[in-house]
């Protein structure tokens, strides 16, 4: 069973932002062997959803998180970025059942949002099938090919 958990930044217990560091680094700095700042400052303004093996108060493990930011944050729509799931449950469906809670959670919060990524470039069929389009040309991002993409109806900003 994964047990969801929806916070602000305010709201994660030191173990919990110490686990969701911890799996950002291991997957995005080391295993993709891509030196970047991952603490950039946008945590504090963001919400984060994770999801674990267990409840709170027993020993539980990380398996998938997002980061959900903000309008006005990194672009004028709401986005949706540091998107994982362990190595171990790759391949499971975990990554499909994140990207569904997350938008079920922006939604839930905030109503039907437009909602832009910037994602790896080999994801994009990926991020299709929840209803992204890219709307860039390919560009680098820390060494790897990155496309915007953008869900729902371009704000008037």
């Amino acid at each position: 069973m994964l047990y969801w958990q929806w916070a602000a930044f305010s709201e994660l217990t030191v173990y919990e932002l110490y686990e969701i560091l911890r799996l950002r680094q291991n997957v995005f700095i080391v295993e993709q062997n891509c030196p970047y700042p991952d603490a950039d400052g946008k945590d504090l303004k963001s919400y984060h959803l994770s999801g674990w093996d267990n409840p709170p108060h027993r020993s539980r493990k990380l398996l998938a998180y997002m980061r959900i930011l903000p309008p006005g944050i990194s672009y004028a729509e709401f986005s949706i970025g540091r998107i994982i799931t362990a190595p171990e449950v790759r391949k499971t469906g975990l990554g499909k059942l994140l990207m569904k809670e997350g938008l079920r959670r922006i939604e839930e919060n905030f109503g039907k949002q437009p909602i832009r990524i910037s994602a790896q470039a080999h994801l994009k069929t990926f991020y299709e099938e929840f209803g992204f389009r890219q709307v860039s040309e390919p560009y680098d991002e820390d060494g790897i090919p990155h496309i915007e993409m953008l869900r729902g109806v371009p704000s008037n900003s």
